[in-house]
């Protein structure tokens, strides 16, 4: 990434080499590749180095636009305050009704609580999936499901419910961000 700096104001951000024209001046963009950053510099062009101090993990929080700044021969991209994401349900409100946006309490947008706890039976159903026609063959009168494979299952069932209530109780974010799973396994 680059920067374009004329009158020791930044002009235009380069995400990727490509060519251009500065003052009048064609430019390919294998200059990019080529040219020492003295050269670069000479035109122009500085490397952006990116300061990711402020930014968070994006699946938990909404980080800000990349502000960028040239000070003493360096461009310098910065993060600002990252804001957290809703851990629960945004519902609609009555003026959003009035506004035709959507019917007051229901949900407008599903916070981080209500996806995490989607994961989590997603997962147990997934681990369940393998075993579900022992239950079927059993429930149609066949043969009784192992006890290591009903163990088991029951098992899942336990561990998924431990892990939405762990996913409740969180109290914010880095709490949420921080909870572990741990799945029970089929021994044969």
């Amino acid at each position: 990434m680059w920067a374009l700096v004329e009158d020791n104001s930044i002009t235009k951000i380069f995400n990727s080499a490509k060519s251009l024209v500065i003052d009048d001046v064609q430019y390919p963009s294998n200059i990019f590749q080529l040219w020492s950053a003295e050269d670069l510099a000479d035109v122009g062009l500085y490397p952006v180095s990116i300061d990711e101090t402020n930014k968070k993990d994006t699946e938990y929080y909404n980080n800000t636009e990349i502000t960028y700044a040239y000070s003493s021969g360096a461009v310098t991209g910065t993060y600002g305050s990252a804001t957290a994401k809703s851990l629960d349900n945004i519902l609609f409100t009555a003026q959003d009704e009035t506004d035709g946006l959507g019917t007051e309490g229901e949900v407008e947008k599903y916070g981080l609580k209500h996806w995490h706890k989607q994961k989590i039976n997603d997962y147990a159903r997934n681990l369940l999936e393998d075993t579900d026609w022992m239950v079927i063959r059993a429930a149609d009168g066949g043969t009784a499901v192992p006890s290591n494979v009903a163990t088991y299952r029951a098992a899942v069932r336990t561990k998924a419910n431990e892990h939405t209530t762990a996913i409740d109780a969180a109290s914010d974010v880095d709490a949420l961000a921080a909870l572990e799973y741990d799945w029970p396994t089929l021994g044969s």
